[in-house]
């Protein structure tokens, strides 16, 4: 008997040795079946019964079913799910509990149990939570879904339903940090001069309350300009190791939301005692330096100060001001010097253009709120002169850190940008040459070579080409080391600016005042803290853009009820169609190629090269302007759909 069963797994053994077999990540699709979707690029139908076994995006190795020249697949074994923690709605139908992950892709509905340290009947239908996948059908022993709750984030009916879901969903804080109201300035042992009777002043939107830098500007009789940035300087406060200093390490940024913000320091700090307001005395760390007639940066000084703000500025004001419109005007003091920081910033600005490189103008898109969080109206405001002075001083101050700490400490927290990574850099000069662009490989990997090829490609003003080469480009990382930043062009760049809302420059202050204190400068942030950094930093950008989804769809649904056009521009196309922004407010809405043809074989879409053909004619491309009309807004998917209007 023995041997028969030896025998029999044998053969099993070979069976399973000889079946041909895929791994790869389910994507699901609306009609009930899927594919999977392996790395080499191969994918494979998932028929209806099979998709009940897995979810979208679980990675699974599948058995290959063969039947003529057609072939599907059976998953066979969960390798990793795609749903591990997420946001969900609870459906309560006749005393069963069960959650719908909130997933454009996952319409599975999954039994739930709460956690005991919930009250079941705090939990209602409808209600969202955060919830946990505990048992799969392809794991051992599991014989389907099951999810537990692990929390509630928000009753069905709160209105403010898309601010705490979407932080509960990257699992960013809900509320500012609270740490007390005893806030005495520490003796840190440095010299603070005293610049309170210099005319500082700030530029900001009129609703922001942490102001971190103000400026005082003077024209130099050799030509040239001097300029004083006084930065907020919590660390005068704040402790390193305090409750509060490793509160701030943890959220690592200041959370900008619509309608809300979540500081990263509590709000005494970040909105009252650090924000350079009008009339009050502050501490602060101050830097000043000397920018030549041609825009090139001189000498600068670092030290500690105590500052006062003589005037709260607001962008557009300024900017009518110094356009000659609108009836505001500032006290004759700071009048000159605005008028001087506007000669510097041209100035500047043109230097970088030709020995840095200088980002392209993209407006911002403000949405103005009621109370309930109901949308009013999307202004755009665009980056007018006052905009481009703050930036341009911001820049100039924080190539200077990056100056000061590479030569005194050799480490801080630095911004790293490289424009290819070195795995992506023979694509993208593979893809150039496609483009009869021939560049050797320095050019897109060192920092004088690339700045030419940029200036070179920035020359020929084709969007396409823009649109296609980010695909080949890295992002931006912190680093503790000195590194090089491709998108502005500069050798290193240290922010040290914004104190009361980045961590990162928390920890710069503090690298400065022990070079300013003669003191040894301790070891440099571990890679856990920079890696930390570079994440949290990603995780609030999503976090916007997610919030900022959600507004849209409510926004726009009666755009979406009448059919109304819009201008837009083609950010990116995929298989599915291509998605666009929306000019006038810059909302996102997707094409889907149906919508392009009433016969969708007549639709080639090349998402590699990023082109569309109609009908055998190329009619679309990244990078295209067109016109659209909204056809859809669903809150469930927080996505707009649209149709191209000839």
């Amino acid at each position: 008997m023995l041997q028969n069963n030896s025998v029999l797994a044998q053969l099993k053994q070979q069976m399973r040795d000889t079946t041909p077999r895929a791994e790869g990540v389910i994507k699901a699709t609306e009609k009930g079946f899927g594919f999977l979707e392996t790395d080499d690029g191969d994918s494979y139908f998932v028929p209806p019964p099979a998709m009940k076994q897995v979810l979208h995006g679980d990675r699974v190795e599948a058995v290959i079913h063969e039947n003529g020249d057609k072939k599907s697949v059976e998953p066979e074994k969960l390798i990793e799910a795609g749903l591990e923690r997420f946001i969900a709605r609870v459906q309560k139908r006749e005393g069963r509990l069960a959650v719908v992950p909130d997933h454009p892709s996952i319409r599975n509905v999954l039994k739930a149990r709460i956690k005991r340290s919930l009250d079941e009947d705090t939990i209602a239908d409808g209600d969202w939570v955060v919830a946990r996948l505990v048992r799969h059908p392809l794991k051992e022993n599991d014989r389907g879904f099951f999810s537990q709750i692990d929390e509630l984030v928000a009753k069905a009916d709160d209105p403010a339903v898309p601010w705490r879901v979407t932080l509960a969903r990257h699992a960013l804080e809900q509320e500012c940090p609270d740490a007390g109201s005893d806030w005495p300035l520490r003796d840190e042992g440095l010299v603070r001069e005293d610049l309170t009777d210099q005319a500082f002043f700030t530029i900001d939107s009129e609703k922001t309350r942490d102001m971190d830098d103000a400026l005082h500007v003077v024209p130099r009789e050799e030509g040239g300009w001097r300029m004083s940035v006084a930065i907020a300087d919590p660390t005068a406060y704040v402790e390193e190791g305090h409750a509060a200093d490793l509160e701030a390490r943890t959220r690592a940024f200041t959370v900008y939301l619509p309608g809300q913000n979540v500081t990263m320091l509590p709000e005494q700090l970040a909105d009252d005692l650090c924000s350079l307001w009008e009339g009050k005395e502050r501490p602060a760390l101050s830097c000043t330096l000397d920018i030549n007639a041609d825009g090139s940066l001189g000498e600068y000084r670092f030290f500690a100060a105590t500052v006062k703000s003589h005037a709260k500025l607001v962008y557009d004001n300024v900017s009518d001001w110094l356009e000659g419109q609108g009836d505001w005007a500032p006290e004759s003091g700071i009048g000159e010097q605005l008028k001087a920081l506007r000669d510097l910033t041209l100035a500047r600005t043109r230097w970088r253009e030709e020995h840095a490189l200088v980002f392209k103008d993209r407006p911002d898109y403000v949405f103005d709120l009621d109370e309930a969080g109901n949308v009013l109206n999307v202004r755009t405001e665009e980056r007018r002169i006052a905009n481009r002075m703050i930036e341009e001083s911001m820049i100039a101050a924080n190539a200077c850190c990056a100056d000061f700490l590479a030569q005194h400490i050799g480490h801080g927290i630095f911004n790293v940008h490289r424009a290819f990574e070195p795995e992506k850099a023979e694509a993208a000069q593979e893809f150039l040459a496609g483009q009869a662009i021939n560049v050797e490989r320095e050019a897109l990997t060192e920092l004088p070579r690339y700045k030419e090829l940029k200036r070179e490609l920035e020359s020929r003003d084709d969007a396409w080409l823009d649109a296609r080469l980010r695909r080949f480009q890295g992002f931006t990382n912190m680093s503790a080391q000195p590194g090089p930043h491709f998108g502005l062009g500069l050798p290193a760049y240290a922010t040290w600016t914004s104190p009361i809302r980045k961590y990162g420059d928390m920890v710069n202050h503090r690298l400065i005042k022990r070079v300013l204190k003669g003191e040894q400068a301790p070891a440099e942030a571990s890679q856990q803290l920079t890696e930390q950094l570079t994440e949290r930093r990603r995780l609030n950008r999503m976090a916007e853009r997610d919030v900022k989804d959600w507004l849209y769809v409510r926004y726009l649904t009666p755009s979406a009820q009448n059919q109304e056009t819009f201008d837009a521009e083609i950010m990116a196309i995929n298989r599915g169609g291509m998605r666009v922004r929306l000019i006038d407010n810059g909302a996102t809405a997707f094409v889907p190629a149906p919508l392009m043809h009433s016969d969708r074989d007549k639709v080639v879409i090349d998402d590699k090269e990023g082109r569309i053909q109609i009908e055998g004619e190329e009619r679309y491309k990244l990078g295209d302007s067109l016109r659209v009309a909204l056809t859809e807004a669903r809150e469930e998917t927080r996505s707009l759909v649209a149709r191209p209007v000839e």
